[in-house]
Order: structure tokens, then sequence, then C-alpha cells
């Protein structure tokens, strides 16, 4: 999948979960992108060094 989409798929679902705060936002878009995202994705989207991510979903992606 392109970098560029998934990108913009994990800030979206970081997006979606800031309002709980951002610990429990981190967590939570942790753990949906570790339920829902094929091993291949996540796997591309660490190794793009978290560019492009904004602070919950790069946080996010630290926790994976």
């Amino acid at each position: 999948m392109d970098i560029e989409r998934l990108t913009y798929m994990a800030n979206q679902i970081a997006r979606n979960f800031a309002v709980q705060g951002e610990t429990a936002a981190v967590a939570a878009t942790a753990q949906h992108i570790r339920d829902f995202w094929d091993p291949r994705m996540r796997k591309q989207l660490a190794e793009a060094g978290g560019k492009g991510l904004e602070p919950i979903a790069c946080a996010a992606l630290d926790c994976l």
C-alpha cells in the first residue's frame, strides 16, 4: 500500500482517539493498528520512520 495512504490513515485514527487525552489516545491508536492492520502495513509504516505522522500517531507507532 502507498505510504502516504498509510500515514493518512494512521493520522485519522489518532485524531479520532485524541478526545480521550494523549495517553489514552496513543494506547488506543496503537491497539487499533495492532488489531486491524495487516502486518505488512504496520511494517511499512514503521520503515517510514514516522515521517508525516502527527504526534499521537507517531507515539503509537513507537508502542508497536
